[in-house]
Formats: C-alpha cells, sequence, structure tokens
C-alpha cells in the first residue's frame, strides 16, 4: 500500500463536471493498492497519516499533525503510484491492485482514516480532475 500525502491549503476533486469532494486546509491522500494489501496495512497507514508531523508550529517548524491543527483529508484512490517503468517508456500497472479487490480497501482506509477526521473522497476508477494547492509545497510518500 502507498500513501502520497500532499499538505493542502485548499483542494477539490470533480467528475463529469460535478464536485465530489471538497476541503480546505488539510491533506490530499494520493492512495494505490498491490496484493497482499490488508487492514493490518490500512490501520498502519491510517494512523501513520494522522499522526504525521508536516504541520507548522508556532515556530515556524513542522512539528504538528492534522490531528494537532485540524482539517480534513481528501483522499483519492490512484492506481498509478505503482506504475513500474523500468522497460521502455509506457509504464506497466501489473503490481496495482486489481478494481474489485482495491475498492474494498480503499473504502476500509477511508473508514479507518474517518475515525479521526472528516474525510472527502474522489469516485473510486472515475476520470478524476483533483485541484491542490499544495502547501509548502510539502508532499511524502508512505509505503507498508
Amino acid at each position: 500500500m502507498r500513501v502520497l500525502v500532499q499538505r493542502s491549503k485548499a483542494s477539490s476533486v470533480t467528475v463529469a463536471d460535478k464536485v465530489t469532494g471538497k476541503i480546505d486546509k488539510g491533506l490530499v491522500l494520493l492512495v494505490g493498492f498491490t496484493e497482499g494489501d490488508d487492514l493490518e496495512n490500512i490501520k498502519y497507514l491510517a494512523k501513520k497519516v494522522v499522526n504525521l508531523r508536516i504541520f507548522d508550529d508556532e515556530n515556524g517548524v513542522m512539528n504538528k499533525s492534522i490531528l494537532d491543527c485540524g482539517g480534513s483529508i481528501l483522499s483519492i484512490s490512484q492506481f498509478t503510484l505503482y506504475a513500474d517503468t523500468s522497460k521502455g517508456n509506457r509504464p506497466s500497472y501489473i503490481k496495482a491492485l486489481k478494481n474489485t479487490e482495491a475498492i474494498k480497501l480503499y473504502e476500509d482506509f477511508n473508514k479507518e482514516l474517518r475515525n479521526y477526521v472528516h474525510v472527502e473522497e474522489g469516485i473510486f476508477g472515475a476520470d478524476m480532475q483533483v485541484n491542490i494547492l499544495n502547501d509548502g509545497p510539502i508532499t511524502v510518500m508512505l509505503e507498508k
């Protein structure tokens, strides 16, 4: 399981000209799954995300988590996090978990995050337009 975390000032996701998720201050998560991912991975990475200290404290040091300073999460399914470009120029996505299995894990991950903070979502498998105002920019890759 891979989660690309971006600190955001404001972000939204649109599908077929309709906003399906929108946050102000918080985190945007691009989330991908592979073979062998399970509830243990989900719980570990959900806890890691909400405790990740990438928000500034009163001294301007990244020392606070989303739990400390508030905010929401915009979660976006992203199978391309498992792109393999080791052969040629066309990425292979063979390591990405298939839709029917990945959607359940994605839903479970978002449910787990909701135990901690408000979560907005994209639509799994849809053609999405994601607008991210990356704050910093701060981007961190998490993997389990």
